[in-house]
């Protein structure tokens, strides 16, 4: 097992009623309009000139904003003692506040437009920095509900100490195929989330969010089915796990259970378990297959379970003794890659055979 300096998410608070405040601030977006992704795009470069206009002018574009309607007043926050700020910080900083919301807070113009583009998420509340214009993609997903804030709310929502890169923030609904099996949803949660699945991805204990983010956003483009996060996962909704999937954790169905929902989930559709492990290993390595076309073609009949282990801890017990080993094969003095970096290997040389390309790797 390689130490891989795991870093853990912050724990959600053991609070998870909302504030009836911020529950009265957020309206509830209503469903995404396939004219939103027909109007005029901004880009990001675009937005920082246009917020760096001249005060004057910028007051201006602000009071002929779209998002003002007739007679509508604008909405603007000033204080981090506000509800809807607590609330927004209290989205950002715990997983399970999170899950009992279905709410989540993305920070950034780029990573709102982008999956706002790709008709995603709709928009609870569009916080921006005070004095900048509302991008016209997001108006009509945010319902018109665009609150403008000052910059120390930005950096107390943001979590950051310069406004420089955080001039929006969203809160958005979570997909609604995620499911938490801790909610006794059991058997049904499952055949909601994945049909008939021919590739999944476990994740087993990835503590470090940019890791799990990144081998989401990796089992998306090679079109498997959805992914499984064992107990100890970070949260996929942590702000930074968001950026690394680059809205993939928003398209893939992602199921957060214990060991016996994914034994559950192999038994009842018949999966062959997978666990990538160094070649080197003392726990199992006499077990260790080496990945390789041929092992790639022969498996390509199957339904698999692909099991990734955590950065510090490696596989855990139960995921050795359940599954048949395989390595990446490896010349030099390494005997370990980053979990991100060998995930991605193995899925794309595990991917579904409909999407499988020619492979360059070599035995």
């Amino acid at each position: 097992r390689r130490a891989l300096s795991p870093r853990s998410e912050v724990g959600g608070a053991s609070d998870t009623t909302p504030p009836l405040a911020a529950g009265m601030l957020l309206a509830r977006a209503p469903p995404p309009s396939p004219s939103a992704f027909n109007s005029p795009t901004i880009s990001v470069r675009a937005f920082h000139r246009r917020r760096l206009a001249a005060p004057g002018a910028a007051a201006t574009a602000a009071s002929k904003s779209p998002s003002l309607r007739v007679g509508q007043k604008r909405k603007q926050v000033a204080s981090v003692a506000n509800p809807l700020v607590k609330h927004c910080v209290k989205l950002r900083d715990s997983a399970a506040y999170r899950r009992s919301c279905r709410r989540l807070v993305l920070v950034g113009l780029a990573p709102i437009l982008e999956i706002c583009r790709l008709g995603l998420a709709a928009i609870d509340c569009l916080l921006l920095l005070d004095g900048a214009e509302v991008p016209g993609e997001l108006h009509e997903l945010s319902g018109g509900n665009v609150v403008y804030v000052s910059a120390t709310v930005m950096k107390k929502i943001s979590g950051m100490q310069s406004v420089d890169s955080t001039e929006a923030i969203a809160v958005m609904h979570m997909p609604k195929h995620f499911c938490d099996l801790g909610d006794d949803e059991g058997g049904a949660g499952l055949d909601a989330s994945f049909q008939s699945p021919k590739r999944i991805l476990v994740l087993d204990g990835i503590q470090d969010p940019g890791n799990l983010g990144t081998l989401i956003r990796s089992a998306c483009a090679f079109k498997w089915d959805g992914v499984f996060l064992l107990p100890a996962c970070c949260d996929p909704f942590n702000e930074k796990a968001l950026r690394a999937a680059r809205g993939a954790s928003l398209q893939l169905p992602i199921v957060s259970g214990n060991w016996c929902d994914l034994h559950d989930l192999v038994t009842r559709y018949g999966m062959k378990m997978l666990a990538g492990h160094p070649e080197s290993s003392s726990d199992g390595s006499e077990r260790t297959h080496t990945l390789s076309n041929e092992l790639a073609d022969s498996l390509m009949s199957e339904s698999l379970c692909l099991v990734l282990g955590s950065e510090g801890n490696g596989l855990s017990e139960e995921t050795v003794q359940a599954c048949d080993l395989v390595s990446i094969p490896m010349e030099g003095i390494f005997e370990s890659l980053n979990v991100s970096v060998a995930g991605g290997i193995f899925l794309f040389m595990l991917q579904p055979k409909q999407q499988t390309y020619s492979r360059i790797l070599t035995p």
